[in-house]
């Protein structure tokens, strides 16, 4: 497994008392760029804000990005920006749980969220990164789509009109209804 492209360990010890303030350099943007397989991750910046509880640390703040990726139809490259609300929890490994494989568990909002960590420090610059990920929208049309689309003959589910031996038994079963 390769080092993680965007690193900032913090020791739970030794909590900053002001927010945090995380800025992904230009080698970290394309190294996730990569991983995320985004054409370019412009700006990365997250604001985050420490708290414990028992021996959690709380984790909360705000990720702002800028993302440049293919048009799913035209591959045409757009621009979209990404603001993502950070509501970590970091736990000692260990201390969650043990659940059977087939086991059926309820989790509540701050269950989501729960990041184990091992030693004295977590890397809250991966959670960042995986939170990243997830605000990543891989089916992202750009303002050409529509365009493309009717010039492919490509229809919408919308507008197209059922067909076969199913559809038209089905309109039968309606015409009865009239």
């Amino acid at each position: 497994m390769s080092a993680p492209e965007l690193t900032r360990l913090v020791k739970p010890r030794a909590l900053p008392a002001e927010p945090m303030i995380i800025e992904a350099s230009e080698e970290e943007r394309a190294a996730l760029a990569k991983r995320f397989a985004v054409t370019s991750i412009p700006a990365l910046t997250a604001k985050v804000e420490f708290g414990t509880r028992d021996e959690a640390v709380l984790a909360n703040g705000t990720l702002t990005a800028t993302i440049e990726q293919p048009c799913v139809v035209t591959r045409e490259d757009l621009s979209y920006e990404v603001e993502e609300p950070l509501a970590l929890r970091f736990v000692p490994a260990g201390s969650l749980p043990e659940h059977a494989p087939d086991e059926e568990i309820e989790l509540d909002s701050e269950d989501l969220d729960e990041i184990e960590y091992e030693g004295d420090s977590f890397d809250l610059g991966e959670a960042i990164a995986q939170t990243l990920a997830l605000a990543i929208d891989p089916y992202r049309e750009g303002y050409g789509a529509d365009e493309a689309r009717r010039k492919a003959g490509i229809v919408s589910d919308e507008e197209q009109v059922p067909s076969g031996p199913l559809a038209e038994a089905l309109a039968a079963l309606k015409g009865k209804d009239d």
